[in-house]
Protein backbone atom coordinates (compact mmCIF):
# COMPACT_ATOMS: atom_id res chain seq x y z
CA UNK A 1 0.00 0.00 0.00
CA UNK A 2 1.41 3.64 -1.16
CA UNK A 3 2.01 6.19 1.50
CA UNK A 4 -1.74 8.24 1.69
CA UNK A 5 -0.15 11.31 0.38
CA UNK A 6 -3.08 13.11 -0.08
CA UNK A 7 -4.81 12.44 3.26
CA UNK A 8 -0.92 13.32 4.83
CA UNK A 9 -1.10 16.77 3.00
CA UNK A 10 -4.58 17.58 4.64
CA UNK A 11 -4.15 15.82 8.12
CA UNK A 12 -1.15 17.56 9.13
CA UNK A 13 -2.25 21.18 9.58
CA UNK A 14 -5.03 19.50 10.92
CA UNK A 15 -3.23 17.78 13.32
CA UNK A 16 -1.13 20.72 13.94
CA UNK A 17 -4.34 22.62 14.73
CA UNK A 18 -5.22 20.67 17.62
CA UNK A 19 -1.81 20.47 18.75
CA UNK A 20 -1.42 24.13 18.62
CA UNK A 21 -4.91 24.99 20.48
CA UNK A 22 -3.43 22.32 23.13
CA UNK A 23 -0.68 24.20 24.24
CA UNK A 24 -0.89 25.70 27.73
CA UNK A 25 -1.74 29.20 27.81
CA UNK A 26 1.21 30.31 29.35
CA UNK A 27 2.98 29.48 26.32
CA UNK A 28 1.77 31.60 23.54
CA UNK A 29 5.29 32.04 21.40
CA UNK A 30 5.36 28.35 21.55
CA UNK A 31 2.17 28.31 19.78
CA UNK A 32 3.11 30.89 17.79
CA UNK A 33 6.61 28.17 16.56
CA UNK A 34 4.60 25.00 16.14
CA UNK A 35 1.73 26.92 14.16
CA UNK A 36 4.47 28.04 11.72
CA UNK A 37 6.77 24.77 11.98
CA UNK A 38 3.45 22.59 10.90
CA UNK A 39 2.46 24.88 8.26
CA UNK A 40 6.36 24.61 6.71
CA UNK A 41 5.82 20.82 7.14
CA UNK A 42 2.52 20.71 4.95
CA UNK A 43 3.83 23.33 2.36
CA UNK A 44 6.80 20.39 2.10
CA UNK A 45 4.06 17.69 1.51
CA UNK A 46 2.32 20.18 -1.04
CA UNK A 47 6.12 20.76 -3.02
CA UNK A 48 6.19 16.52 -2.79
CA UNK A 49 2.63 16.65 -4.13
CA UNK A 50 3.70 19.17 -6.68
CA UNK A 51 7.29 16.65 -7.77
CA UNK A 52 4.94 13.94 -7.87
CA UNK A 53 2.09 14.90 -10.00
CA UNK A 54 3.05 14.34 -13.97
CA UNK A 55 0.87 16.88 -15.90
CA UNK A 56 1.32 14.10 -18.73
CA UNK A 57 -0.44 11.66 -16.42
CA UNK A 58 -3.79 10.49 -16.02
CA UNK A 59 -6.38 13.16 -14.88
CA UNK A 60 -6.48 11.97 -11.35
CA UNK A 61 -3.22 11.27 -9.56
CA UNK A 62 -2.04 10.15 -6.17
CA UNK A 63 -5.96 8.56 -5.96
CA UNK A 64 -7.20 6.98 -2.35
CA UNK A 65 -10.16 5.30 -1.78
CA UNK A 66 -12.36 4.04 0.61
CA UNK A 67 -15.43 2.96 1.74
CA UNK A 68 -17.05 5.10 4.58
CA UNK A 69 -20.98 5.35 4.42
CA UNK A 70 -22.12 2.18 2.54
CA UNK A 71 -25.11 2.32 2.75
CA UNK A 72 -25.40 5.70 1.05
CA UNK A 73 -22.55 5.22 -1.46
CA UNK A 74 -20.28 7.78 0.71
CA UNK A 75 -16.44 6.53 -0.02
CA UNK A 76 -13.79 8.79 1.48
CA UNK A 77 -11.72 9.45 -2.52
CA UNK A 78 -9.38 11.68 -3.13
CA UNK A 79 -7.84 12.63 -6.21
CA UNK A 80 -5.39 15.98 -7.98
CA UNK A 81 -5.31 17.19 -11.61
CA UNK A 82 -3.53 19.97 -12.61
CA UNK A 83 -5.96 22.45 -11.29
CA UNK A 84 -5.73 21.19 -7.58
CA UNK A 85 -2.02 20.94 -7.51
CA UNK A 86 -1.34 24.50 -8.09
CA UNK A 87 -3.85 24.96 -6.14
CA UNK A 88 -2.52 23.04 -2.70
CA UNK A 89 0.76 24.85 -3.57
CA UNK A 90 -0.69 28.07 -3.45
CA UNK A 91 -2.71 27.11 -0.54
CA UNK A 92 0.59 25.74 1.19
CA UNK A 93 2.90 28.69 -0.07
CA UNK A 94 0.29 31.16 2.01
CA UNK A 95 -0.13 30.37 5.40
CA UNK A 96 3.93 30.31 6.43
CA UNK A 97 3.08 34.23 5.20
CA UNK A 98 -0.25 34.23 7.02
CA UNK A 99 1.28 33.11 10.14
CA UNK A 100 4.21 35.37 10.12
CA UNK A 101 2.56 38.35 9.52
CA UNK A 102 0.05 37.68 12.12
CA UNK A 103 2.72 37.27 14.47
CA UNK A 104 1.16 39.71 17.39
CA UNK A 105 -2.32 39.66 15.99
CA UNK A 106 -3.57 37.65 18.63
CA UNK A 107 -1.30 38.90 21.64
CA UNK A 108 -3.17 40.52 24.86
CA UNK A 109 -4.90 43.07 24.30
CA UNK A 110 -3.64 46.34 27.10
CA UNK A 111 -4.26 45.70 30.47
CA UNK A 112 -7.84 46.69 31.65
CA UNK A 113 -9.61 45.29 28.01
CA UNK A 114 -13.01 43.14 28.69
CA UNK A 115 -11.62 41.46 26.15
CA UNK A 116 -9.36 38.08 26.22
CA UNK A 117 -7.42 36.89 22.93
CA UNK A 118 -6.58 33.31 23.13
CA UNK A 119 -3.35 33.33 20.87
CA UNK A 120 -3.18 29.83 20.46
CA UNK A 121 -6.81 29.65 19.36
CA UNK A 122 -5.83 32.14 16.40
CA UNK A 123 -3.01 30.13 15.21
CA UNK A 124 -4.99 26.47 15.65
CA UNK A 125 -8.10 28.20 13.86
CA UNK A 126 -5.85 29.42 10.43
CA UNK A 127 -4.20 25.63 10.16
CA UNK A 128 -7.94 24.35 10.45
CA UNK A 129 -9.07 26.41 7.38
CA UNK A 130 -5.77 25.09 5.69
CA UNK A 131 -6.73 21.46 6.03
CA UNK A 132 -10.14 22.11 5.08
CA UNK A 133 -9.44 23.84 2.03
CA UNK A 134 -6.75 21.71 1.21
CA UNK A 135 -9.54 18.34 1.46
CA UNK A 136 -11.41 19.87 -0.68
CA UNK A 137 -9.01 20.81 -3.72
CA UNK A 138 -7.90 17.08 -3.00
CA UNK A 139 -11.80 15.25 -2.59
CA UNK A 140 -13.74 13.45 -5.77
CA UNK A 141 -16.25 12.73 -3.95
CA UNK A 142 -18.93 15.14 -4.17
CA UNK A 143 -20.10 14.63 -0.53
CA UNK A 144 -16.88 14.24 1.19
CA UNK A 145 -16.47 17.63 -0.62
CA UNK A 146 -19.19 19.02 0.52
CA UNK A 147 -18.59 18.70 4.26
CA UNK A 148 -15.43 20.27 4.39
CA UNK A 149 -16.82 23.07 1.95
CA UNK A 150 -19.12 24.19 4.33
CA UNK A 151 -16.87 22.45 7.78
CA UNK A 152 -14.94 25.92 6.32
CA UNK A 153 -16.90 28.16 7.55
CA UNK A 154 -17.14 27.35 11.43
CA UNK A 155 -13.27 28.16 12.04
CA UNK A 156 -13.49 31.23 9.93
CA UNK A 157 -16.45 32.60 11.02
CA UNK A 158 -14.17 32.56 14.89
CA UNK A 159 -11.42 33.65 12.94
CA UNK A 160 -13.55 37.42 11.62
CA UNK A 161 -15.94 37.40 14.92
CA UNK A 162 -12.81 36.99 17.49
CA UNK A 163 -9.72 37.89 16.25
CA UNK A 164 -10.72 41.65 14.19
CA UNK A 165 -8.40 43.90 13.29
CA UNK A 166 -7.58 46.91 16.12
CA UNK A 167 -7.74 49.86 14.14
CA UNK A 168 -11.28 51.28 14.29
CA UNK A 169 -11.97 54.81 14.46
CA UNK A 170 -14.95 54.37 16.94
CA UNK A 171 -13.61 52.22 20.20
CA UNK A 172 -13.76 48.93 21.09
CA UNK A 173 -17.31 48.40 22.14
CA UNK A 174 -18.23 49.51 18.47
CA UNK A 175 -15.23 47.37 16.85
CA UNK A 176 -16.77 44.31 18.82
CA UNK A 177 -20.04 44.92 17.74
CA UNK A 178 -18.57 45.22 13.62
CA UNK A 179 -17.10 42.14 13.97
CA UNK A 180 -19.81 40.25 15.12
CA UNK A 181 -22.05 41.39 12.21
CA UNK A 182 -19.44 41.16 9.96
CA UNK A 183 -19.30 37.49 10.70
CA UNK A 184 -22.63 36.61 10.89
CA UNK A 185 -22.87 37.79 7.83
CA UNK A 186 -20.10 36.04 6.22
CA UNK A 187 -21.78 32.67 8.15
CA UNK A 188 -25.38 33.21 6.56
CA UNK A 189 -24.65 34.07 3.15
CA UNK A 190 -22.13 31.14 2.76
CA UNK A 191 -24.37 28.82 4.84
CA UNK A 192 -27.61 30.01 2.89
CA UNK A 193 -25.51 29.02 -0.17
CA UNK A 194 -24.69 25.55 1.37
CA UNK A 195 -28.09 24.62 1.93
CA UNK A 196 -28.69 25.33 -1.14
CA UNK A 197 -26.04 23.02 -2.47
CA UNK A 198 -26.77 20.16 -0.20
CA UNK A 199 -30.39 19.99 -1.67
CA UNK A 200 -28.87 19.49 -5.55
CA UNK A 201 -26.02 17.12 -3.77
CA UNK A 202 -29.29 14.95 -2.31
CA UNK A 203 -30.75 15.55 -5.98
CA UNK A 204 -27.52 14.49 -7.86
CA UNK A 205 -27.54 11.15 -5.77
CA UNK A 206 -30.84 10.37 -6.76
CA UNK A 207 -30.70 10.60 -10.14
CA UNK A 208 -26.54 8.83 -9.96
CA UNK A 209 -26.98 6.45 -7.37
CA UNK A 210 -23.29 7.36 -5.59
CA UNK A 211 -21.26 10.80 -4.94
CA UNK A 212 -18.39 9.79 -7.00
CA UNK A 213 -17.35 12.70 -8.81
CA UNK A 214 -15.22 10.46 -11.51
CA UNK A 215 -18.09 7.94 -12.00
CA UNK A 216 -20.55 10.18 -12.94
CA UNK A 217 -18.76 12.30 -15.15
CA UNK A 218 -17.85 8.72 -16.64
CA UNK A 219 -21.21 7.41 -16.99
CA UNK A 220 -22.29 11.03 -18.74
CA UNK A 221 -19.26 10.34 -21.07
CA UNK A 222 -20.65 7.29 -22.26
CA UNK A 223 -23.58 7.83 -22.28
CA UNK A 224 -25.05 4.75 -19.15
CA UNK A 225 -26.46 7.99 -17.41
CA UNK A 226 -28.86 10.91 -18.59
CA UNK A 227 -30.26 13.45 -16.98
CA UNK A 228 -33.45 15.24 -18.14
CA UNK A 229 -32.69 18.32 -19.26
CA UNK A 230 -34.79 20.52 -16.51
CA UNK A 231 -32.96 18.02 -13.92
CA UNK A 232 -29.50 18.84 -14.88
CA UNK A 233 -30.09 22.77 -14.82
CA UNK A 234 -31.65 22.64 -11.63
CA UNK A 235 -28.97 20.60 -10.01
CA UNK A 236 -25.66 22.81 -12.07
CA UNK A 237 -27.88 26.20 -10.13
CA UNK A 238 -28.46 24.57 -7.15
CA UNK A 239 -23.94 24.50 -7.21
CA UNK A 240 -23.37 27.03 -9.19
CA UNK A 241 -25.44 29.20 -6.49
CA UNK A 242 -23.24 28.13 -3.31
CA UNK A 243 -19.90 28.41 -5.59
CA UNK A 244 -21.06 31.75 -6.86
CA UNK A 245 -21.40 33.06 -2.86
CA UNK A 246 -17.82 31.69 -2.18
CA UNK A 247 -16.31 33.36 -5.14
CA UNK A 248 -17.99 35.97 -4.60
CA UNK A 249 -19.84 36.71 -8.00
CA UNK A 250 -21.96 39.75 -7.88
CA UNK A 251 -24.65 40.15 -6.59
CA UNK A 252 -23.68 37.67 -3.63
CA UNK A 253 -20.46 39.87 -3.02
CA UNK A 254 -22.04 41.74 0.21
CA UNK A 255 -20.61 40.00 2.28
CA UNK A 256 -16.97 40.30 1.64
CA UNK A 257 -16.10 43.84 2.33
CA UNK A 258 -17.63 43.75 5.84
CA UNK A 259 -15.48 40.65 6.44
CA UNK A 260 -12.13 41.85 5.09
CA UNK A 261 -12.54 45.50 6.59
CA UNK A 262 -13.06 44.10 10.16
CA UNK A 263 -10.72 41.16 9.91
CA UNK A 264 -6.69 41.19 10.63
CA UNK A 265 -4.53 41.35 7.35
CA UNK A 266 -3.62 38.11 7.57
CA UNK A 267 -7.02 36.73 8.23
CA UNK A 268 -8.32 39.05 5.18
CA UNK A 269 -5.68 36.99 3.30
CA UNK A 270 -7.02 33.81 4.39
CA UNK A 271 -10.18 34.79 3.00
CA UNK A 272 -9.42 36.20 -0.22
CA UNK A 273 -6.50 34.64 -1.48
CA UNK A 274 -6.97 30.70 0.04
CA UNK A 275 -11.08 30.12 0.99
CA UNK A 276 -12.27 32.14 -1.76
CA UNK A 277 -10.67 30.29 -4.73
CA UNK A 278 -12.51 26.84 -3.42
CA UNK A 279 -15.41 28.63 -5.13
CA UNK A 280 -13.97 29.16 -8.53
CA UNK A 281 -11.82 25.74 -8.43
CA UNK A 282 -15.27 24.18 -7.91
CA UNK A 283 -16.89 25.89 -11.00
CA UNK A 284 -14.17 23.87 -12.99
CA UNK A 285 -14.33 20.47 -11.27
CA UNK A 286 -18.18 19.99 -10.48
CA UNK A 287 -19.97 22.39 -12.45
CA UNK A 288 -18.27 21.86 -16.00
CA UNK A 289 -17.64 18.47 -15.28
CA UNK A 290 -20.71 17.17 -14.19
CA UNK A 291 -23.33 19.53 -16.03
CA UNK A 292 -21.41 20.20 -18.81
CA UNK A 293 -24.84 20.64 -20.96
CA UNK A 294 -26.49 22.90 -18.64
CA UNK A 295 -22.88 24.82 -18.20
CA UNK A 296 -23.20 25.77 -21.39
CA UNK A 297 -26.71 26.78 -20.76
CA UNK A 298 -26.09 29.15 -18.14
CA UNK A 299 -22.67 30.90 -20.16
CA UNK A 300 -24.87 34.22 -21.27
CA UNK A 301 -26.01 34.91 -18.20
CA UNK A 302 -22.94 33.93 -15.92
CA UNK A 303 -20.64 35.82 -18.09
CA UNK A 304 -23.08 38.91 -17.73
CA UNK A 305 -23.06 38.72 -14.28
CA UNK A 306 -19.10 38.21 -14.32
CA UNK A 307 -18.78 41.62 -16.18
CA UNK A 308 -20.50 43.11 -13.66
CA UNK A 309 -18.58 42.32 -10.88
CA UNK A 310 -15.66 43.32 -12.93
CA UNK A 311 -16.76 46.59 -13.66
CA UNK A 312 -18.43 47.67 -10.52
CA UNK A 313 -15.98 46.06 -7.75
CA UNK A 314 -13.69 47.95 -9.48
CA UNK A 315 -15.48 51.13 -9.82
CA UNK A 316 -16.47 51.12 -6.12
CA UNK A 317 -12.41 50.74 -5.14
CA UNK A 318 -12.14 54.25 -6.76
CA UNK A 319 -14.39 55.45 -4.36
CA UNK A 320 -13.80 53.71 -0.86
CA UNK A 321 -11.90 55.53 2.18
CA UNK A 322 -11.44 52.81 4.26
CA UNK A 323 -8.06 50.69 2.48
CA UNK A 324 -9.16 47.28 3.44
CA UNK A 325 -12.39 47.73 2.02
CA UNK A 326 -11.03 48.84 -1.41
CA UNK A 327 -8.84 45.66 -1.56
CA UNK A 328 -11.74 43.53 -1.40
CA UNK A 329 -13.85 45.25 -3.88
CA UNK A 330 -10.53 45.18 -6.48
CA UNK A 331 -10.40 41.72 -5.54
CA UNK A 332 -14.17 41.34 -6.30
CA UNK A 333 -13.23 42.46 -9.54
CA UNK A 334 -10.44 40.20 -9.81
CA UNK A 335 -12.90 36.86 -9.55
CA UNK A 336 -15.20 38.65 -12.10
CA UNK A 337 -11.62 38.13 -14.48
CA UNK A 338 -11.66 34.48 -13.39
CA UNK A 339 -15.15 33.51 -13.41
CA UNK A 340 -15.19 34.93 -17.01
CA UNK A 341 -12.31 32.69 -17.77
CA UNK A 342 -13.50 29.46 -16.80
CA UNK A 343 -17.12 30.31 -18.68
CA UNK A 344 -15.72 31.45 -21.82
CA UNK A 345 -15.28 28.12 -22.62
CA UNK A 346 -12.04 28.34 -24.43
CA UNK A 347 -8.50 26.70 -23.30
CA UNK A 348 -6.81 30.38 -23.15
CA UNK A 349 -9.73 31.83 -20.92
CA UNK A 350 -9.60 28.82 -18.72
CA UNK A 351 -5.72 28.62 -18.55
CA UNK A 352 -5.83 32.13 -17.65
CA UNK A 353 -8.37 32.01 -14.79
CA UNK A 354 -6.56 28.78 -13.46
CA UNK A 355 -3.14 30.90 -13.35
CA UNK A 356 -5.49 33.92 -11.96
CA UNK A 357 -6.08 31.95 -8.95
CA UNK A 358 -3.10 31.56 -8.45
CA UNK A 359 -1.55 35.29 -9.07
CA UNK A 360 -3.94 36.98 -7.46
CA UNK A 361 -3.78 34.58 -4.17
CA UNK A 362 -0.08 35.73 -4.46
CA UNK A 363 -0.29 40.19 -5.56
CA UNK A 364 -3.59 40.09 -2.92
CA UNK A 365 -1.60 38.58 -0.09
CA UNK A 366 1.66 40.84 -1.12
CA UNK A 367 -0.79 44.09 -1.01
CA UNK A 368 -2.94 43.41 2.19
CA UNK A 369 -0.22 41.90 4.18
CA UNK A 370 2.10 45.37 3.85
CA UNK A 371 -1.56 47.30 3.80
CA UNK A 372 -1.66 45.57 7.26
CA UNK A 373 1.66 46.47 8.36
CA UNK A 374 1.44 49.95 7.59
CA UNK A 375 -2.44 50.17 9.60
CA UNK A 376 -0.51 48.55 12.35
CA UNK A 377 1.52 51.37 12.66
CA UNK A 378 -0.68 54.03 11.94
CA UNK A 379 -3.41 52.36 14.09
CA UNK A 380 -5.77 53.66 11.45
CA UNK A 381 -7.69 51.70 7.96
CA UNK A 382 -8.23 55.10 6.36
CA UNK A 383 -6.76 56.53 3.59
CA UNK A 384 -6.65 60.37 4.80
CA UNK A 385 -5.19 59.45 7.91
CA UNK A 386 -1.70 58.67 5.62
CA UNK A 387 0.53 61.07 3.79
CA UNK A 388 4.19 60.57 2.82
CA UNK A 389 5.12 57.43 3.71
CA UNK A 390 7.30 56.70 1.26
CA UNK A 391 9.57 59.52 2.85
CA UNK A 392 9.83 57.98 6.23
CA UNK A 393 9.31 54.03 5.38
CA UNK A 394 10.37 54.01 1.74
CA UNK A 395 11.05 49.91 1.98
CA UNK A 396 7.31 49.62 3.07
CA UNK A 397 6.15 52.19 0.37
CA UNK A 398 8.56 50.25 -2.35
CA UNK A 399 6.55 46.96 -1.53
CA UNK A 400 2.91 48.34 -1.06
CA UNK A 401 3.90 49.85 -4.95
CA UNK A 402 4.96 46.29 -6.28
CA UNK A 403 1.63 45.05 -4.58
CA UNK A 404 -0.54 47.55 -6.08
CA UNK A 405 0.97 47.35 -9.47
CA UNK A 406 0.54 43.59 -9.37
CA UNK A 407 -3.48 44.10 -8.66
CA UNK A 408 -3.79 46.77 -11.38
CA UNK A 409 -2.07 43.77 -14.01
CA UNK A 410 1.29 45.74 -15.65
CA UNK A 411 3.09 43.95 -17.87
CA UNK A 412 6.30 41.96 -15.82
CA UNK A 413 4.12 41.37 -12.89
CA UNK A 414 2.62 38.06 -12.53
CA UNK A 415 -1.35 38.71 -13.08
CA UNK A 416 -0.89 40.82 -15.97
CA UNK A 417 -0.19 37.09 -18.09
CA UNK A 418 -3.16 35.45 -16.03
CA UNK A 419 -5.37 38.56 -16.95
CA UNK A 420 -4.10 38.62 -21.02
CA UNK A 421 -5.06 35.26 -21.34
CA UNK A 422 -8.91 35.53 -19.98
CA UNK A 423 -9.23 38.53 -21.99
CA UNK A 424 -7.96 36.51 -25.22
CA UNK A 425 -9.97 33.79 -24.64
CA UNK A 426 -13.24 35.66 -24.00
CA UNK A 427 -12.45 37.94 -27.00
CA UNK A 428 -12.36 35.23 -29.30
CA UNK A 429 -15.72 33.80 -28.39
CA UNK A 430 -17.40 37.15 -26.68
CA UNK A 431 -15.68 40.03 -28.54
CA UNK A 432 -18.40 42.51 -27.29
CA UNK A 433 -17.87 41.29 -23.12
CA UNK A 434 -13.89 40.98 -23.78
CA UNK A 435 -14.03 44.81 -25.14
CA UNK A 436 -16.13 45.88 -22.60
CA UNK A 437 -13.90 44.14 -19.96
CA UNK A 438 -11.04 45.70 -20.32
CA UNK A 439 -12.54 49.18 -18.72
CA UNK A 440 -12.09 47.12 -15.41
CA UNK A 441 -8.14 47.46 -16.02
CA UNK A 442 -8.57 51.34 -17.03
CA UNK A 443 -10.38 51.56 -13.64
CA UNK A 444 -7.73 49.11 -11.50
CA UNK A 445 -5.33 51.52 -12.72
CA UNK A 446 -7.29 54.14 -11.34
CA UNK A 447 -8.00 52.69 -7.79
CA UNK A 448 -4.12 51.62 -7.27
CA UNK A 449 -2.53 54.88 -8.28
CA UNK A 450 -4.70 56.98 -6.21
CA UNK A 451 -4.38 54.66 -3.10
CA UNK A 452 -0.87 54.75 -3.80
CA UNK A 453 -0.43 58.82 -4.36
CA UNK A 454 -2.90 59.70 -1.25
CA UNK A 455 -0.87 57.29 1.24
CA UNK A 456 2.86 57.19 0.10
CA UNK A 457 3.42 60.45 -1.47
CA UNK A 458 3.20 64.13 -0.53
CA UNK A 459 3.76 66.13 2.46
CA UNK A 460 4.66 64.07 5.45
CA UNK A 461 2.12 64.34 8.14
CA UNK A 462 3.06 64.38 11.57
CA UNK A 463 1.27 61.23 12.76
CA UNK A 464 3.56 58.92 10.34
CA UNK A 465 6.73 60.89 10.67
CA UNK A 466 8.04 58.31 13.47
CA UNK A 467 7.08 55.44 10.85
CA UNK A 468 9.34 52.78 11.04
CA UNK A 469 10.33 50.85 7.69
CA UNK A 470 9.59 47.18 7.47
CA UNK A 471 11.38 44.69 10.05
CA UNK A 472 13.27 41.61 9.49
CA UNK A 473 10.26 39.43 10.30
CA UNK A 474 8.06 41.68 7.81
CA UNK A 475 10.76 41.12 5.35
CA UNK A 476 10.36 37.62 5.22
CA UNK A 477 6.80 38.15 4.86
CA UNK A 478 6.82 40.45 1.99
CA UNK A 479 10.08 39.58 0.31
CA UNK A 480 9.62 35.78 -1.13
CA UNK A 481 6.00 37.22 -2.21
CA UNK A 482 7.64 40.00 -4.46
CA UNK A 483 9.92 37.27 -6.38
CA UNK A 484 7.06 35.21 -7.01
CA UNK A 485 5.33 37.80 -8.62
CA UNK A 486 7.82 38.75 -10.92
CA UNK A 487 9.14 35.37 -11.44
CA UNK A 488 5.77 34.44 -12.62
CA UNK A 489 5.48 37.67 -15.04
CA UNK A 490 8.67 37.19 -16.50
CA UNK A 491 8.24 33.45 -16.82
CA UNK A 492 4.61 31.32 -15.71
CA UNK A 493 5.41 27.79 -17.73
CA UNK A 494 5.94 26.48 -14.50
CA UNK A 495 2.73 26.80 -13.62
CA UNK A 496 0.55 26.99 -17.22
CA UNK A 497 2.47 23.21 -18.03
CA UNK A 498 1.03 21.57 -15.01
CA UNK A 499 -3.01 23.60 -15.73
CA UNK A 500 -3.12 23.10 -19.05
CA UNK A 501 -3.78 19.55 -19.71
CA UNK A 502 -6.28 19.91 -17.06
CA UNK A 503 -8.09 22.44 -19.09
CA UNK A 504 -7.85 20.32 -22.41
CA UNK A 505 -9.95 17.63 -19.80
CA UNK A 506 -12.37 20.04 -19.04
CA UNK A 507 -12.71 21.41 -22.36
CA UNK A 508 -13.20 17.86 -23.63
CA UNK A 509 -16.41 17.49 -20.79
CA UNK A 510 -18.38 20.49 -22.77
CA UNK A 511 -17.37 19.17 -25.82
CA UNK A 512 -16.39 23.00 -26.89
CA UNK A 513 -13.05 23.71 -29.28
CA UNK A 514 -11.44 26.70 -29.49
CA UNK A 515 -12.91 28.96 -32.29
CA UNK A 516 -10.59 29.34 -35.41
CA UNK A 517 -8.46 32.40 -35.70
CA UNK A 518 -10.46 34.43 -38.53
CA UNK A 519 -6.77 34.69 -40.32
CA UNK A 520 -4.44 31.30 -40.37
CA UNK A 521 -0.84 31.87 -39.32
CA UNK A 522 2.33 31.54 -42.09
CA UNK A 523 3.11 28.46 -42.07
Amino acid sequence: MSFPLLTATAALPALGAVATAAVPAARRTAAKWLALTVSLATLALAITVLVRFDPDGSRYQLTESHAWIKDFGVRYELGVDGIAVALIALTALLIPFIVLAGWHDADPLETGSRRWRPTQGFFALILAVEAMVIISFEATDVFLFYIFFEAMLIPMYFLIGGFGDRAHEHGEEAAATQRSYAAVKFLLYNLAGGLIMLAAVIGLYVVAGNFSLTQIAEARANGSLHMATSTERWLFLGFFFAFAVKAPLWPLHTWLPNAMQESTAPVAVLITAVVDKVGTFAMLRFCLQLFPEASKWATPVILVLALISIVYGALLAVGQRDIKRLVAYASISHFGFIIMGIFAMTSQGQSGATLYMVNHGISTAALMLVAGFLISRRGSRLIADYGGVQKVAPVLAGTFLIGGLATLSLPGLAPFVSEFLVLVGTFTRYPVIGVIATFGIVLAALYTLVLYQRTMTGPVRPEVSAMPDLRVRELVVVAPLIVLLIFLGVYPKPVTDIVNPAVKQTMSDVQKKDPKPEVEAAK
